[in-house]
């Protein structure tokens, strides 16, 4: 299990930003990829975004061109930028690490997430 903290939500106008961290208290230096998640009210929860140590990137369909995932290897921090917000967005959002290559969490072990509402 890997302890992680996401910060950074909030309540924004729709084609709003916001942007999310998930920073690790202690080194993920041995974690290769990790991921952000959302789980809406009723819904089951979803990979919205994931990357690997080395940068490389994937997302869900319905975030492409809007939200933005990046890891500061310095700072054991992953972000998550979101740009032009849809109500659609709103959901808890969560980190998670490490990923296997196909993109599925190693362990069913989560944080508090933090809440992202988006007003229309």
């Amino acid at each position: 299990q890997v302890q992680l903290v996401e910060s950074g939500g909030g309540l924004v106008q729709a084609g709003g930003s916001l942007r999310l961290s998930c920073a690790a208290p202690r080194s993920i230096d041995w974690i290769n990829i990790m991921g952000w998640y959302r789980q809406a009210p009723g819904k089951r929860r979803e990979l919205v975004a994931a990357i690997t140590r080395g940068g490389s990137t994937n997302y869900a369909e319905s975030v492409k061109g809007r939200f933005t995932i990046s890891w500061d290897n310095d700072k054991n921090t992953v972000y998550l930028q979101m740009n032009r917000l849809k109500p659609e967005d709103t959901a808890i959002y969560y980190c998670n690490g490490p990923l296997t290559t196909n993109l599925n969490y190693r362990y069913d072990y989560w944080g508090q997430g933090t809440r992202v509402t988006v007003s229309s």
